[in-house]
């Protein structure tokens, strides 16, 4: 069979797919068998492949990469494959996740009619004995197939960029008996960095009991499904081989749901295998997840718990320096108060560089992860309500990552100038600063920034020469040639350590001399 038929079945499931590649796994003669056939089950929106003689993989590339690959196997009782539910929807939520998916399709046993009655019988009556007799010639190969998968992407990771140690396994059904299978069977090769049987069959599961160095094990069944019992036992002998292993049974949820919409409990197992993966660091990028190994996985959940608490109570976290405005008390006289708007840059800055704060008149008013109109509606209380002489705008860097969604660079600069126009209507002088360069950001790969940090700002520049602000370029010292931000400056690419916050000190005092220099010639004028 040649891996164009594949091709143009997926074409035609989903524009989705469009811009995939499928990969023949096997350059040798295929095994006899019927011609490949392609079934539809209209009402339920189904696809499902059968005679599969020739194994292939079709790769879906996320757009923001995190390392991770899973190979996806779709079930089907070895001898169809359903590439819909267990397959291309899989393969879209582990896209949005970072992950970059292989779907297998592997060897099946010959069908020459579907749907097949004998094969139908056996199910209702839960014939298995049968049902593998029949499929035990065709097992060994499909479970072939799936090593050979993950020693194929595991050679070819960095074409794919990915990681050679975060290639994962799963599987649905007899996908899930292939992927259990592999972790019991592999070499050095083909071994799994991960494995998921999803209501696997467990009865025709190859190899003897978990390997000395297997790998760690997320299950997913459903209580009211007989064909998976068997997951129970897969998992304690797991866990009594002194494995990782997490298992998650669901009261109601039959057989076949993968990413099928029940609106039943089961549904919620994609959800818990992103936390289990999550939990393992394979969501995070190798920088991230470095960064982030400071804290505990319990301390990573109850940030991730708050963070979207107060994103559903308070977006623009109104609250986070509501007590500290009421308790500043006004500067010396003679002394002009500036304050710092911004994100975790500015957050950092008196941190990491506290002298350039001692003994002046500077309040920091940046916040973590903040994007342009989460400041624009705090712009009030933690700016205006201040009385500065100068504000200081550090913006946008969060807002081209998307952390509150897309948004255009014109929009962008449509809420910092918002927030210049506030600040000028209130005679408070206006310092809009240049985003830092950056390359790629850790918690949102892919996003290719460089380019659009570069067209924020032209814009900012421009505004603030045609709207009596001060421009302050922190991006040409501290850009290098890949237009990234220089790695003296920074350990992560985006945040400036101390010595990059040295560079921006000296700068930024030149720039808020010139705004209170400009403020008292105006003051000045008749």
């Amino acid at each position: 069979m040649k891996s164009l038929l594949f091709t143009l079945l997926f074409f035609c499931v989903s524009d989705w797919a469009l811009a995939q590649q499928t990969i023949n796994l096997n350059p040798g003669p295929a095994h006899l068998g019927p011609a490949p056939s392609v079934d539809t089950l209209a009402e339920a929106k189904l696809v499902f492949i059968r005679n599969v003689t020739n194994p292939t993989l079709t790769v879906y590339k996320s757009a923001h990469p995190s390392g991770t690959a899973v190979i996806v196997c779709p079930g089907g009782a070895f001898r169809l494959l359903s590439v819909t539910n267990e397959g291309l929807e899989v393969a879209e939520w582990l896209n949005a996740k970072g992950v970059t998916v292989f779907i297998l399709n592997y060897r099946l046993t010959p069908t020459p009619v579907w749907p097949d009655p004998v094969l139908m019988a056996d199910m209702q009556n839960l014939n298995f004995a049968h049902i593998d007799s029949v499929n035990a010639p065709y097992v060994p190969l499909a479970v072939a197939d799936g090593r050979e998968a993950i020693r194929y992407v595991r050679e070819h990771a960095a074409d794919f960029g990915i990681l050679p140690n975060r290639i994962g396994i799963m599987g649905f059904s007899a996908g899930g008996t292939l992927a259990a299978s592999v972790a019991q069977t592999y070499d050095a090769g083909s071994r799994p960095d991960f494995v998921a049987p999803i209501y696997a069959y467990t009865g025709a599961i190859l190899g003897e009991g978990a390997p000395k160095d297997a790998p760690p094990m997320f299950l997913a069944m459903a209580s009211d499904d007989p064909i998976a019992y068997g997951n129970l036992d897969l998992y304690k002998k797991w866990r009594d081989a002194g494995h990782a292993a997490e298992l998650h049974i669901y009261a109601k949820g039959g057989h076949g749901f993968g990413a099928r919409k029940q609106y039943l409990a089961s549904d919620d197992w994609m959800n818990r295998f992103s936390d289990w993966l999550e939990v393992q660091g394979l969501l995070m990028t190798p920088e991230r997840a470095l960064s982030m190994a400071q804290y505990t996985p319990q301390q990573l959940a109850m940030g991730k718990e708050a963070s979207q608490k107060r994103i559903n109570t308070d977006w623009a976290y109104m609250q986070r320096f509501k007590e500290e405005n009421q308790k500043l008390v006004p500067p010396k006289p003679g002394v002009k108060r500036v304050v710092f708007m911004g994100d975790s840059i500015t957050e950092a800055w008196e941190p990491s560089a506290p002298d350039f704060f001692a003994d002046k008149s500077y309040v920091a008013r940046g916040i973590s992860g903040q994007t342009t109109p989460q400041m624009l509606l705090r712009f009030r209380q933690d700016v205006l309500d201040l009385k500065p002489a100068v504000v200081h705008i550090l913006a946008g860097t969060n807002d081209i990552a998307e952390n509150t969604g897309p948004i255009s660079i014109p929009e962008i600069m449509g809420n910092i100038a918002a927030m210049a126009e506030l600040a000028k209507a209130h005679h408070i002088e206006v310092v809009l600063s240049a985003v830092l360069p950056a390359l790629e950001y850790s918690w949102k790969p892919g996003m290719q920034p460089a380019e659009k940090i570069e067209r924020l700002n032209v814009l900012i520049k421009d505004y603030a020469a045609n709207n009596d602000c001060i421009y302050l370029d922190y991006y040409t010292p501290m850009v290098d040639q890949r237009k990234g931000l220089q790695l003296i400056y920074s350990e992560d690419g985006v945040h400036p350590n101390k010595e990059g916050y040295e560079v921006m000190g000296a700068l930024a005092e030149k720039a808020i001399a010139a705004a209170l220099k400009k403020q008292k010639q105006n003051k000045n004028k008749p």
